[in-house]
């Protein structure tokens, strides 16, 4: 039998994955995601590594998730001619415009946000080039933040600023993240993840987009600052799935509340029924090195444990120089660590419907048999979406679904193995081809049992049933 691996692997393409030989190689260490970061790509790229990731999935016979990781508007400083040293104590002034005029010896520092003046309170802190350099605001003048630098570094052009605990009042998609999405609508992606997500009606704007375009692609919520904490139940509630983006996430929280945050994200998103991702700096000293950190493995197995869905590589994968190793060294660390998932289903939940019971009672039967899996037939994916959220260890769920959307955005489950297939009119001819498609493929044995999930027409009712099945034998 083939081995499985319940935590689903997403990788960002780059300059280091992109040809066919490296995206071979890379579906073939364990990638179930692939993602497109439009911070750096063109839409002429985007185009063609779509129908590359396509080509070459098929020929493996494997479909990957497509993700668009849109860009986001983001605050950062004005161009520099060079680099230029802060000092520790430093006098600075941040303004919110480039049209500022320095006072005096003070240097200036220019930002593209306006608000900034009246955003940060004195006393409250505005970060650089991710937190690398730390300013702290003395007082308000009228044009200007009067700071000194409180953690000195090399201040580069167009960094990228932080305002901890400070709402940051910007559109949630920017004309670049239109004219991108817009591609990816055209090339058919299966996610949109948008970055700095603050509230519901951010997710809400990007659903609108997809509608005008004709997308029926789903959206991953991207947590990435305090706002997004606050407001995590109603954004889960409009979007498909959540991304805890650690990157931005650290910068913005006091970091020592991160695995908090983490572990909170995943256990509302299981609970809601929706994917999640755990993504930054997973295998980060693999960009060079040819093994992880002790730590870092620790930091893999941990995201494991919480059960996400998904972890995350990125620059590891784009420009590092041991882009496959990084897929196979994650794929051992989660096939390894979930041994020690304990074999027990996802709370309940008040809401629960009595269809959502019946799934429930299939996964408990399916761990209770032991050396089973569960075969789910879907239409749009909700069966085996919530089987995957009850997080039956040790229990695959293969998924046979005819709608090649469905089939591709199912890579993203937990525990989830999707098959594309045509289906008959009979239920039983769909379980028979099924039991003989797992068993010629090496997923089953002959004389395995099986949990089948499936509809029933008796008359003019649709009846959902729970069957077990034997995996036939070879004629």
């Amino acid at each position: 039998m083939k081995p499985f691996r319940h935590t689903r692997i997403t990788f960002t393409i780059g300059p280091a994955t992109e040809s066919e030989e490296n995206l071979t190689a890379a579906i073939k260490a364990g990638a179930d995601v692939v993602r497109l970061n439009m911070a750096h790509a063109d839409h002429d790229w985007v185009r063609q590594i779509v129908e590359r990731v396509r080509k070459v999935s098929s020929k493996l016979g494997k479909d990957l998730a497509v993700m668009m990781d849109v860009k986001g508007p983001e605050i950062r400083t004005g161009a520099r001619p060079e680099p230029i040293q802060l000092k520790a104590g430093q006098r600075v002034d941040v303004t919110g415009t480039p049209e500022a005029k320095p006072e005096g010896d003070t240097l200036l520092i220019n930002s593209n946000y306006p608000p900034i003046i009246r955003a940060v309170p004195e006393g409250g802190l505005v970060l650089v080039d991710n937190g690398l350099i730390q300013l702290r605001v003395l007082e308000h003048r009228a044009d200007r933040l009067r700071c000194f630098v409180e953690q000195p570094g090399l201040l580069g052009s167009r960094r990228h600023i932080n305002l901890p605990g400070v709402k940051v009042e910007l559109p949630a998609l920017t004309d670049k993240d239109r004219a991108d999405v817009k591609v990816g609508c055209e090339v058919g992606v299966d996610y949109f993840a948008l970055s700095f997500v603050r509230e519901a009606a951010d997710v809400d704007s990007l659903r609108r987009l997809l509608l005008e375009n004709h997308s029926k692609a789903q959206i991953i919520a991207k947590i990435e600052d305090q706002s997004a904490i606050d407001h995590l139940g109603d954004i889960l509630n409009a979007s498909d799935a959540l991304m805890v983006a650690r990157g931005d996430l650290g910068i913005e929280i006091p970091y020592e509340s991160l695995p908090q945050v983490q572990r909170r994200a995943v256990a509302m998103a299981i609970a809601a029924r929706k994917p999640v991702i755990v993504a930054t700096h997973m295998l980060e000293s693999m960009i060079q090195a040819p093994v992880p950190t002790r730590a870092e493995v620790t930091d893999v197995s941990n995201a494991v444990l919480e059960l996400a869905d998904s972890v995350m590589l990125s620059g590891e994968t784009t420009t590092g120089k041991h882009p496959i190793r990084c897929i196979e060294v994650m794929s051992r660390i989660a096939l390894t660590t979930e041994q020690d998932i304990p074999k027990r289903l996802s709370e309940e939940q008040d809401f629960e419907t009595p269809k959502i019971k019946l799934l429930r009672a299939a996964a408990g039967l399916a761990q209770d048999l032991g050396n089973t899996g569960i075969i789910a037939f879907t239409r749009n994916g909700d069966v085996p979406r919530t089987l995957s959220s009850l997080r039956a260890a040790g229990c695959p769920l293969y998924a046979f679904s005819e709608d090649l959307q469905i089939h591709r955005r199912m890579s993203l489950y937990w525990g989830v193995t999707p098959f594309f297939t045509k289906f008959s009119p009979q239920a039983d001819e769909n379980i028979t081809k099924a039991l003989e498609r797992l068993r010629d493929e090496g997923y089953c044995l002959p004389g395995q049992v099986l949990v089948i999930v499936t509809n029933v027409i008796l008359g003019p009712q649709v009846i959902d049933s729970v069957q077990l099945r034997t995996v036939p034998a070879v004629k």
